[in-house]
């Protein structure tokens, strides 16, 4: 009997032996082409050699040692070189072991910077509808997630979340896109005056939204006009890059393409490629300040932050992305993925809308096409879509809840940024047999 606990209790996955380039094999010598890198992980693709070397090398000198007692070379150098390429004033970098804790860290930090402030009423957290910020309780109760929330409501921090930039589903038929994006983000203002803005502390988004609702870009303007309102009220703007961040959206980090820098931001999964667990959190020079010219210490920390393999192997990481192109063959390729997306699937009956950003692509699927109705949960149609690529040999990330946080579904893709054009092809095709088997 194994003893491993799995996620599905009810499913016996295949046993990974192998990875190379875009694709996994099994134990049984099967090829899997890794069209979503995981989940918008592995941004190098498998077996790459420069970071399993850095990795070797850094062993070779030392493994661990805890940030109480000291600092390592490579954290300090992945820190720098971050911070060269960070958006507006982000000042400081935060190393931690995945997406989940660099957003529980941020959370804690706002609080924090606001008692250190004397600003002690400021805790309230808002954020949006159809979001997920991770699993554990603080990053769970931030997400807008229904179904995965649901569980644990009595656990979570009460939070409030408003209307996502989500033009397909939310644009009205009179609203250019741009007024569609005003008002949505002038519910944060409401939302702010409504709980009292002395009370809230931060607004929490990912600037393309990912697992919850499948690659959805917000409109122009949506961010600008957050960024406004968030300066006005003295809250933090806190942006979770953890999935569309590192280059994935064709940008090393996904804010740039909106021309807004925010207070706090999150980032993992490309961060390390899948080749060492490890996130990070950014702050501005002013919230670092605040805590060290005022208690000096920040009431949070991990046993494994700042490990020094871990910050090895993605100091090599993002040292490939910023120095050999591969963050403007994110975007390159990923416009490649979507006109050949929309040549094969643009008229498809129950293909609804295909949108993203770079090697971010999202297909929305809907039991009507006209009227944008979506597939009853029970269905579970991403379920049969996942399985039906699965067997075909590409691996994707369908998810469902995407119309509303119940019904509806849609496919992730998120590939190496090694993918060729030939390889753009298989994923079509592969996706194509899937859609015929499932739908």
């Amino acid at each position: 009997m194994p003893h491993v606990f799995p996620r599905h209790t009810r499913q016996s996955p295949p046993v990974v032996v192998g990875g190379d380039g875009c694709y996994l094999i099994d134990a049984a010598g099967k090829h899997y082409f890794d069209g979503s890198g995981g989940a918008a992980v592995s941004c190098l693709g498998h077996g790459d050699p420069d970071v399993t070397a850095a990795i070797k090398v850094q062993l070779d000198k030392v493994a661990f040692a805890h940030t109480s007692f000291f600092t390592s070379e490579p954290a300090e150098q992945l820190a720098d070189l971050l911070i060269s390429h960070a958006p507006g004033s982000l000042d400081r970098a935060y190393f931690v072991s995945g997406g989940s804790e660099a957003v529980e860290a941020s959370i804690k930090l706002a609080r924090q910077y606001f008692v250190e402030k004397g600003e002690r009423s400021r805790h309230r957290v808002i954020a949006r509808h159809q979001s997920y910020h991770g699993n554990t309780l603080g990053a769970l109760a931030t997400g807008g997630s229904t179904m995965r929330r649901k569980p644990f409501s009595p656990l979570m921090i009460d939070t409030s979340h408003i209307s996502p930039c989500y033009e397909y589903r939310g644009r009205q038929d009179e609203e250019s896109p741009f007024d569609f994006g005003q008002r949505v983000a002038n519910e944060l203002e409401e939302e702010i005056r409504r709980q009292g803005s002395e009370n809230v502390m931060a607004f929490v988004a990912e600037p393309v939204v990912g697992a919850t609702a499948g690659a959805v870009p917000p409109v122009e303007g949506y961010f600008k006009r957050i960024r406004e309102i968030c300066d006005r009220h003295g809250v933090l703007l806190i942006l979770d890059e953890v999935m569309c961040g590192m280059g994935r959206t064709g940008t090393l980090f996904a804010c740039e393409q909106d021309n807004v820098a925010p207070d706090i931001l999150c980032t993992a999964k490309g961060l390390g490629a899948g080749y060492q667990p490890i996130g990070v959190m950014f702050c501005t020079a002013e919230i670092y300040n605040a805590i060290e010219t005022g208690s000096g210490f920040f009431q949070h920390g991990h046993t494994y932050m700042a490990h020094p393999v871990a910050c090895a192997a993605s100091l090599a990481v993002v040292t490939k992305l910023t120095g050999q192109g591969l963050v403007q063959r994110s975007r390159d390729q990923g416009e490649k993925l979507q006109l050949a997306l929309q040549q094969a699937f643009g008229q498809h009956p129950h293909i609804g809308d295909i949108r993203g950003r770079g090697l971010f692509r999202g297909l929305e699927i809907v039991e009507d096409r006209d009227s944008k109705k979506p597939f009853d949960r029970d269905k579970s149609i991403h379920s049969k879509v996942k399985k039906a690529a699965f067997e075909a040999g590409l691996i994707c990330y369908p998810a469902g809840g995407t119309a509303n946080g119940v019904n509806g579904d849609h496919v992730l893709l998120a590939p190496p940024f090694i993918i060729t054009d030939d390889q753009i092809g298989e994923i079509v095709d592969k996706l194509g047999t899937a859609f015929d088997a499932a739908i």
